[in-house]
């Protein structure tokens, strides 16, 4: 298993690809244009829409520098079906001391298989072991299977509407006394 870090921590750019779930799941390396322009292609302008809040047919330069960018505050998974050499996942984390804002997005060809979930679930683990104690996500208010998705990484979960758009804040900290027989709530 790879080591744990994130965002500045000791190991910081040493992590290691690890095989979860029949995923690979690797760092994306900063710059990596190539991976999120990737992604984007497999994902239908339904999920586009649902991801980003409104229609996004293409991702400019900008945008594609600032979703490829990895550093000491900017931590992105990447996960691959076996056999599959595109990218069939993304999870993006942007700490800002021990909150982080998340993002998620799936090959349309391969929602609803876990891979959200397995995705999340490492994503929330680097987390949690680089001291991040909540997770900031802005969902569009008719993405059910996102909030799905969120319900099941969190200890705990608040909820906020800001016009069409829900800000989830999700809580790592076990509650005083949780079990710990299933992590951040996954089965």
């Amino acid at each position: 298993m790879a080591t744990r870090a994130l965002c500045g921590g000791p190991h910081y750019g040493r992590m290691q690809s690890r095989y979860v779930s029949g995923l690979t799941i690797r760092p994306l390396s900063s710059g990596d244009t190539a991976t999120v322009e990737a992604l984007f292609a497999r994902l239908g302008a339904d999920s586009r829409t649902r991801r980003f809040c409104g229609a996004k047919p293409r991702l400019s330069e900008a945008e594609l520098a600032q979703l490829a960018r990895v550093d000491a505050t900017h931590h992105v998974l990447v996960a691959y079906v076996d056999g599959q050499s595109r990218p069939a996942g993304i999870a993006r984390l942007v700490r800002d001391g021990p909150t982080a804002e998340i993002a998620f997005e799936v090959a349309d060809e391969h929602q609803g298989r876990g891979i959200g979930s397995v995705l999340a679930r490492e994503l929330a683990a680097d987390a949690r072991a680089a001291g991040v104690e909540e997770l900031v996500a802005t969902v569009c208010g008719d993405n059910a299977p996102a909030v799905s998705l969120l319900r099941r990484v969190a200890h705990s979960l608040d909820v906020r509407w800001h016009g069409g758009e829900r800000e989830f804040v999700l809580s790592l900290v076990e509650p005083y006394g949780a079990s710990r027989h299933a992590p951040f709530g996954v089965s």
